[in-house]
């Protein structure tokens, strides 16, 4: 039997429905038994629930505490039976009690080539840092934002003409074929954290994966 996966959105999930269509393809050795959020109007949670997939929203404005509400994120995750996290453009920081967790179990996709570029607005720094290129990083999820070993990255080459919003773009194309991949990866036992380094098929990776668009 497959993995069972738990993907956490905030928006419109699109790289969430890249890792259902590619389970559903066989692509991935799994399937997405959970789709939750922390907003009610996300909208992938619609999209999900329109395929038959279980959601759930923890809004964290009800509950008192941050540590109630990623507990309560916690219970749903494993009362879906899941064996694995995707962080999908999930923009809340998570505890490091909830990370401890799925240590070794959970993946997140960041648009930009970590460590560059933590948090928010990575696409308006890469311009304004005046860089040649961007692309997007996967990486095993630890307590500090942005931080896990990484795993796999891809690039793309910036232009004269391109602005946040094309960059985004081009990036998200990007990103809609590595987190499979990486997906993939963990669910078949290659990719694995010891020692709070990444193996992939037994290699240290001293640094990530590179795809090539080539």
């Amino acid at each position: 039997m497959g993995a069972k996966l738990a993907v956490l959105i905030s928006g419109r999930g699109s790289n969430m429905q890249c890792i259902v269509n590619a389970c559903e393809k066989g692509d991935i050795n799994a399937e997405v038994c959970l789709v939750a959020s922390d907003r009610a109007d996300a909208g992938g949670l619609a999209w999900a629930a329109q395929r038959g997939i279980a959601t759930a929203v923890i809004n964290p404005k009800d509950y008192q505490h941050r540590d109630d509400a990623d507990k309560a994120m916690a219970a749903q995750i494993k009362a879906h039976g899941s064996t694995h996290l995707l962080l999908a453009g999930y923009m809340r920081i998570l505890s490091e009690e909830f990370v401890a967790q799925f240590s070794g179990r959970a993946l997140n996709i960041h648009p930009s080539l970590l460590p560059k570029y933590k948090g928010l607005n990575s696409h308006a720094r890469a311009l304004a840092a005046g860089d040649q290129e961007c692309g997007a990083t996967v990486h095993f999820v630890s307590a500090a934002l942005d931080s896990g070993p990484a795993v796999i990255q891809a690039k793309v080459m910036i232009e004269p003409s391109d602005d946040a919003e094309t960059l985004a773009a081009k990036v998200l194309c990007l990103e809609h074929i590595i987190y499979p991949k990486a997906t993939q990866w963990l669910v078949t036992d290659r990719l694995v954290l010891e020692d709070n380094k990444a193996r992939l098929d037994n290699q240290l990776l001293e640094t990530p994966r590179q795809y090539s668009v080539a």
